[in-house]
């Protein structure tokens, strides 16, 4: 199976890993691309003003634009413990034991804007881009993603469960993914404050299981086991219900 999470927009600072190699990051034919932005975003670095304008950013957070200026350079780490936040908090991968680890570099993957998706253990530095964002003679960042990151995600074989945030699950649909909302348990209204740390609990749920989930009843069933309510709600959507 794979699950594709959302980022976070906060990163872990850091890294004791080599600097950025594309050629190392899982789905390699998204390299192209990846290199375009990757190099779009250092030369928009070095004006730090249209930085934080095109990037949505006040002065108080110039210091991304720095983390984008060396984001060829900086130490890497794995994508799950650079992305932060709630659902990041909720996962807890620093607790993962050995198996875990490597049920999560099979079974995770990370939307991102600037290197499309990446898998758990994937090395990457910190940097400061959004699903929203448009880079300068780039365009909209869907327009950059769509055609090869569909490509990709479409081609994969396994139960693809999709967590991505509005954003990010529109830089590329997945036609044969099935989608995760998490929904209040009075009335099924979608919930905004608790969602992504309900889909971090998910993802946890679904790393530890020993067996990996290859259908939606068992990925029902690993959640039942966890505490989690998850139900079925029309064709290729499932709904994760909140008391």
């Amino acid at each position: 199976m794979l699950v594709l999470l959302p980022p976070s927009e906060t990163k872990a600072g850091g890294g004791a890993g080599p600097a950025l190699d594309l050629d190392a990051l899982s789905f390699p034919e998204l390299n192209l691309v990846r290199e375009r932005l990757v190099s779009a975003l250092v030369v928009l670095a070095r004006d730090v003003p249209a930085s934080l304008a095109a990037l949505g950013l006040s002065e108080r957070q110039s210091e991304e634009v720095a983390r984008n200026a060396a984001v060829r350079s900086a130490p890497t780490l794995p994508a799950i413990r650079r992305y932060t936040g709630v659902l990041y908090d909720a996962l807890d991968a620093g607790s993962f034991s050995r198996a875990e680890r490597r049920r999560a570099g099979a079974r995770l993957a990370v939307a991102s804007a600037l290197f499309g998706v990446v898998r758990a253990e994937d090395a990457i530095p910190a940097y400061r881009l959004s699903g929203s964002s448009s880079l300068p003679g780039m365009g909209t960042l869907r327009s950059a993603w769509h055609p090869v990151l569909g490509k990709t995600l479409s081609t994969v074989d396994d139960l693809v469960l999709d967590l991505r945030s509005g954003p990010y699950a529109n830089l590329a649909p997945v036609p044969h993914a099935v989608t995760v909302r998490v929904v209040s348990a009075e009335g099924r209204l979608a919930i905004s404050h608790f969602n992504k740390a309900h889909k971090g609990r998910l993802a946890a749920a679904l790393v530890k299981a020993p067996r990996e989930p290859g259908s939606v009843r068992s990925v029902i069933r690993v959640a039942a086991a966890a505490g989690l309510r998850l139900e079925p709600a029309g064709e290729r959507v499932l709904e994760l219900v909140v008391e």
